[in-house]
């Protein structure tokens, strides 16, 4: 079963009516793109195991203002690229084809975990292709606790273990959401089949190659010399990656500007408060515009 068609089956919320699906091929590579709305072009990146599904409940509130730009990245849904091993160095020059096939070349970027660290590498690497960059749940490297959870779902899944349906959601969910969403019973409801289903028919090859790339990734010294703008959003209640890490980014880049939005977890963006992510969202870019 194709991602798209698990999404019409309602695993994940779906895009508005208006939303333009779209086949990008760029080096080797071949991405679904999904575009929405009209207006100053934002393209958000998503996160490790997530497509562009990830942001419908983004696109639904700023599409109104913006054109509202996402994709399956490597490793994720329908895109199709070349074998890993692969680099974030790889996961920015895509985002950067994208940006030039539907955004003439230059954009606002805003990406999630994963998609957070692909921000900050296409910034340091494609500056000219960047007007703001805006890096959500991110680090400019990976170490820790997160390291070593990181290091352990790659490793139970090289060697070959296969997790129960019934045990995903208790186990996923808890580092997405901050413990007051995951207690309210009608939003439990909501989460527990989106992250069965997520998890269940996820690659274990394609999740190890990702996660590989996010724990060889550390952009501290190209951020030093990044000029480009970058207000980092980080969620008070993340556990996967705590406000102190987002402001390692914040004070590493000489235009950074550091947020944080209290009581939400790592992925509140879906399911959780969407709105209260898109009015940061909104309140960063509207003010950047108006300079």
């Amino acid at each position: 079963m194709t991602w798209s068609e698990r999404v019409e089956m309602g695993a994940f919320p779906e895009f508005g009516a208006r939303a333009e699906i779209h086949s990008l091929t760029a080096g080797g590579v071949t991405m679904r793109v999904v575009a929405e709305g009209s207006g100053a072009p934002i393209v958000f990146i998503p996160g490790g195991d997530q497509t562009a599904e990830g942001y419908s409940q983004q696109f639904a509130h700023l599409s109104d203002r913006f054109r509202c730009i996402s994709y399956d990245p490597r490793g994720a849904g329908d895109t199709v690229s070349p074998p890993a091993p692969w680099s974030m160095v790889d996961f920015a020059r895509d985002c950067a084809a994208v940006i030039d096939a539907f955004c003439n070349g230059r954009a606002i970027v805003c990406g999630l975990s994963l998609g957070g660290l692909v921000t900050q590498q296409l910034a340091i690497d494609f500056p000219d292709k960047v007007s703001l960059a805006i890096p959500m749940g991110t680090s400019a490297y990976i170490d820790g606790f997160t390291r070593d959870w990181m290091q352990a779902e790659i490793n139970i899944r090289k060697a070959g273990v296969t997790l129960p349906e019934d045990f995903l959601a208790p186990h996923y969910a808890p580092f997405a959401f901050p413990a007051k969403a995951l207690h309210d019973p009608e939003l439990w409801e909501k989460i527990k089949p989106a992250y069965r289903q997520r998890f269940a028919d996820r690659d274990a090859g394609d999740l190890i190659d990702q996660w590989q790339a996010c724990l060889d990734f550390d952009c501290r010294e190209g951020l030093k010399s990044c000029k480009i703008p970058m207000h980092v959003i980080s969620f008070s209640e993340d556990v996967q990656t705590a406000p102190a890490m987002c402001k390692i980014v914040a004070d590493l880049a000489p235009k950074g500007v550091f947020h944080e939005i209290p009581g939400l977890g790592h992925v509140s963006m879906l399911h959780h408060r969407p709105e209260i992510v898109a009015a940061k969202i909104r309140e960063v870019v509207e003010g950047f515009l108006a300079e």
